[in-house]
C-alpha cells in the first residue's frame, strides 16, 4: 500500500509539483521569511510568476476552496503537508507578512494551489502592495451629491474676493473710488483721504499703512478695475438681510426695502412712531395723532414752526444783503503753515487781498488748536476774517463762505457779521459749516482748500 501511494505521488502532474513546493514553502522556510522578509517576498514573486494557473482552479478567498480534483486519492502526507502549509500561511497573514489570498484545495490532475496574480484579497479587490497604475477620478461637482458644495464653494469665493478687493484700513467695500499705492495695496477714498489729513495734522510724511511706501495725490492712483469688480460682488441688505450687488444696494435700503424704518406721516404734529416701511400703512390707519385736538399737537407745531422760522430769517438775511451797495467776492485759497512754537500748530491762511479799498486775510484753524487733533475722529474746520490796514472808520461786515468754481467743497451757507476797528481787526473763529468729519479729512488731504467768500459792507 505504501509503494501504490509513493507511486501515485511520482505520476503528479510537475504543474502540481510546483504547485505543491509552492504551498510548502512557508512550512519550510518561515523563519527565512519573517527574519528576511524583504528576500523571502522576492522569492516568493518569482516563483508565483513561473507558476501558471491550473485549469479548472478557481480563486479562493479568506481560505476558500479553489476547485475540485479529478484524482480520487492523495497521500495522507501530502494532506498533512498542505494543511500545515496552510495553518502557516494563515499565521503569515496574521502577522501582516504576506496577504489573505493563499487558498487550499484540489486542482485537476493534482494538488490544488495559491493565488498566483495577488498576494491579498481586501473588500473584493486585488492588494498587490504596489500603487495604482491611475489615480481614482474624483466626483465631479456637478452631479447631484456635489451640488450643494458648489453652491458652499461659490459663496466662499465671493467671500475671498471681498477679502482681497476690500479696503486695507477699514475692511469695507468701496462705494466711491478706490486708491492703490505704488506696492497695489488697495486704500478707499475716505481712508486715502483720512490719511492724508493725518500725515497733514502730524506734519509727517503720509504712508501706506502695510508696506509704508509714501502716498499722496501724485502718487497714488485709482483703480478701476477693483472698483468695477466690488460693485458687482452681492453684499447684504443691513434691513432685509437679503444680498444685492454692491452698486444697487443703497438705492434699495434707501427707496426700496420693504423693511428700511420710517417715520409716520403724522410725525410732524408729534408721532414718535418709526419702523418697518411695509408697517407704515397699518400704523397710519391706526395712528392716534389725527384725533388729537389742537391743543394737544400744539407743542410739536411750535417746534416745527420754530424750525422754518430759522430757514426763513436766513433767506431774508440773504435777501437783504444782495441789496446793499457795496458787495463783493474773492476766489480765495487757504494754505497750510505752522507757528514756530514748542508744540508746532496747524493753520492754514490765504494770501492778501482787496476788498472796500482795504487789505484782508482769511485764516483757518483744526479743532479749535486742538492739540493733538490726528487723535481725534470729530474733525472741524474754524475760520477768521483779518483787516490788514488800518481803518478810520469802523466797517460793519457780513460775510460767509461758499463754493467756488474752482472748488469741490461741501458747504451749507452760515451768514456771519463782525465790526472791524484799529482795537478790533479780527473776528471771531467761526465754525465753516461742513456736512461731516469726512469732508474735512478731504479738505485737509488737498495742498489747499478753494473757497468764495461774500462780503457785505453797510454804510452806516
Amino acid at each position: 500500500m505504501a509503494d501504490v501511494e509513493s507511486s501515485s505521488a511520482l505520476q503528479q502532474s510537475p504543474s502540481a509539483a510546483s504547485t505543491m513546493s509552492l504551498n510548502s514553502i512557508p512550512l519550510l522556510a518561515s523563519s527565512d521569511l519573517l527574519g528576511e522578509s524583504s528576500s523571502a517576498q522576492v522569492n516568493l514573486q518569482q516563483q508565483q510568476q513561473q507558476s501558471q494557473p491550473v485549469a479548472g482552479a478557481g480563486i479562493g478567498g479568506n481560505g476558500g476552496s479553489a476547485g475540485t480534483s479529478s484524482s480520487s486519492s492523495v497521500t495522507n502526507s501530502s494532506s498533512i503537508l498542505m494543511d500545515a502549509a496552510n495553518n502557516e500561511n494563515a499565521n503569515l497573514v496574521n502577522s501582516g507578512v504576506i496577504g489573505s489570498g493563499v487558498v487550499g484545495g484540489s486542482g485537476s490532475g493534482g494538488t490544488g494551489g495559491v493565488n498566483t496574480s495577488s498576494v491579498g484579497v481586501s473588500g473584493g479587490k486585488m492588494d498587490t502592495g504596489e500603487p495604482p497604475a491611475k489615480k481614482q477620478m474624483l466626483d465631479h461637482p456637478s452631479t447631484s451629491a456635489g451640488s450643494a458644495n458648489s453652491a458652499s464653494q461659490h459663496e466662499k469665493l465671493e467671500y475671498r474676493l471681498g477679502g482681497i478687493l476690500c479696503c486695507a484700513v477699514c475692511l469695507d467695500l468701496p462705494k466711491t473710488a478706490m486708491y492703490q499705492c505704488q506696492m497695489g495695496h488697495l486704500m478707499c477714498a475716505a481712508c486715502f483721504t483720512h490719511l492724508l489729513a493725518d500725515g497733514r495734522l502730524r506734519d509727517q510724511i503720509a504712508t501706506c499703512p502695510n508696506c509704508r511706501v509714501e502716498i499722496s495725490k501724485s502718487t497714488a492712483s485709482r483703480n478701476l478695475a477693483v472698483e468695477k469688480a466690488a460693485s458687482e460682488l452681492p453684499s447684504e441688505c443691513q434691513y432685509c438681510n437679503k444680498e444685492f450687488p454692491y452698486k444697487s444696494l443703497d438705492r434699495h435700503e434707501q427707496y426700496e426695502c420693504q423693511e428700511r424704518p420710517t417715520k409716520c406721516k403724522y410725525s410732524r404734529i408729534g408721532c414718535q412712531w418709526r419702523g418697518p416701511n411695509h408697517e407704515t400703512t397699518e400704523h397710519e390707519r391706526n395712528c392716534l395723532h389725527p384725533t388729537k385736538s389742537g391743543y394737544e399737537v400744539m407743542a410739536a407745531l411750535e417746534a416745527h414752526d420754530a424750525k422754518i422760522k430759522d430757514e426763513k430769517k436766513m433767506f431774508n438775511t440773504l435777501i437783504d444783503l444782495l441789496s446793499y451797495e457795496k458787495i463783493i467776492f474773492n476766489d480765495l485759497q487757504m494754505k497750510p503753515y505752522r507757528t514756530d512754537e514748542y508744540v508746532h500748530k496747524l493753520f492754514y491762511e490765504t494770501a492778501r487781498f482787496t476788498a472796500f479799498n482795504q487789505q484782508w486775510v482769511v485764516k483757518a484753524r483744526i479743532n479749535n488748536s486742538q492739540r493733538d487733533p490726528h487723535q481725534s475722529n470729530e474733525r472741524t474746520i474754524t475760520y477768521q476774517l483779518i483787516l490788514k490796514t488800518k481803518t478810520s472808520t469802523p466797517l460793519s461786515i457780513h460775510f460767509f463762505a461758499l463754493k467756488g468754481p474752482f472748488s469741490d467743497m461741501k458747504v451749507s451757507t452760515q451768514i456771519y457779521k463782525h465790526e472791524f476797528t484799529d482795537q478790533s481787526s479780527e473776528s471771531e473763529y467761526y465754525v465753516l459749516p461742513l456736512p461731516d468729519s469726512s469732508e474735512c479729512n478731504r479738505l485737509l488731504s488737498n495742498k489747499g482748500i478753494n473757497f468764495r467768500l461774500l462780503m457785505f459792507l453797510l454804510n452806516k
